[in-house]
């Protein structure tokens, strides 16, 4: 899976091999309206030069000077700004908010192609950082984990947390894909007619020819699945949700217009779903931002999972009609 902090990983790498001295910097701890969330990674070379983030501006600049001026940590250590109301002005840190930081020089690469091979095979993988030592190891990570530091060892995570079945393999869906792969999902698309098959071709994506219904099941949806239905045929979509709505999948969601959700709440309610069930599904999909294009329908999904995933309300949401 190709997540940003794995390009960051990747890029470290790459800096290693060529004979830079690397660093790699980690969020472990916020407070107030710091801008980066733990876990977020930060990859800086001896020249200054950067990859990643994690404050979004002014720190990097900080640390990036101390790096020219010479401050170049052999361990992994601490760092902490923005613990006083004018550092986190200078740093540009919002409402006082505060960072703290591991930083830490990058010595051996092995465990950098441990996590690329094992994330490439959607494997979610843990990084445990030993600060005491500067010894890493690399083994098996669950989803519903989170990053943790506990001020000795660091945990962080790298892989697909998150994962996507899309229903159909049309326009939509590519761009769906690929935004979706930005954010962490691991993305399986599914469409058994053969002439989408045939054209799919998005890198790091999973395709299957199986029936939706088969293929929900198999994949043992989970609060960390969203399912999401965009072909436009009753007899494909409505296979996947009769399964993912009874399943604890977080996110369930169909396109289509008000009125055509209204019939298809109607016929869903003739098989053995209950009423709370069938009101898990959200559609008309996505939120209302007035999209017109694939790309812009596709922002509208991902926007309403998001919010979705992180409990906040729905706000730019239109009503679905009642079935008349």
């Amino acid at each position: 899976m190709d997540s940003l902090d794995l390009q960051v990983l990747v890029q470290a790498r790459d800096w290693r091999r060529e004979g830079h001295a690397v660093w790699l910097v980690t969020v472990i701890e916020t407070w107030g309206s710091a801008p980066r969330p733990p876990g977020a990674l930060l990859a800086m070379r001896d020249d200054g030069q950067v990859a990643g983030s994690v404050s979004g501006g002014c720190v990097e600049d900080d640390l990036i000077d101390r790096v020219r001026n010479g401050e170049r940590v052999g361990k992994p250590s601490l760092i902490a700004y923005g613990v006083t109301k004018e550092e986190a002005a200078r740093f540009g840190l919002p409402c006082g908010g505060n960072l703290r930081l591991v930083q830490e020089p990058l010595l051996d690469t092995a465990w950098i192609d441990a996590v690329l091979d094992r994330t490439s095979r959607h494997e979610l993988v843990a990084r445990v950082l030993d600060l005491d030592s500067g010894s890493v190891r690399i083994e098996a990570a669950t989803r519903g984990e989170a990053f943790a530091f506990d001020g000795r060892t660091l945990r962080a995570l790298f892989g697909p947390r998150w994962r996507m079945l899309i229903i159909g393999a049309g326009q939509l869906s590519r761009a769906l894909a690929q935004m979706a792969l930005g954010l962490d999902f691991e993305v399986v698309v599914c469409d058994p007619r053969e002439e989408y098959h045939l054209s799919w071709d998005v890198p790091s994506t999973t395709f299957s020819k199986a029936m939706p219904d088969d293929l929900a099941i198999e994949m043992q949806l989970d609060p960390h699945a969203a399912v999401v239905a965009v072909t436009h045929d009753p007899k494909l979509d409505d296979l996947v949700l009769l399964e993912a709505l009874k399943s604890p999948a977080f996110y369930v969601g169909a396109l289509g217009s008000r009125s055509n959700t209204a019939k298809r709440k109607e016929r869903l309610a003739l098989f053995d779903l209950s009423a709370a069930e069938i009101d898990r599904l959200h559609g008309p999909i996505g939120l209302d931002i007035g999209s017109r294009t694939p790309a812009e329908i596709a922002v509208s999904i991902l926007a309403e999972i998001i919010a979705v995933r992180n409990g906040v309300a729905l706000k730019q949401k239109k009503p679905v009609a009642a079935a008349v």
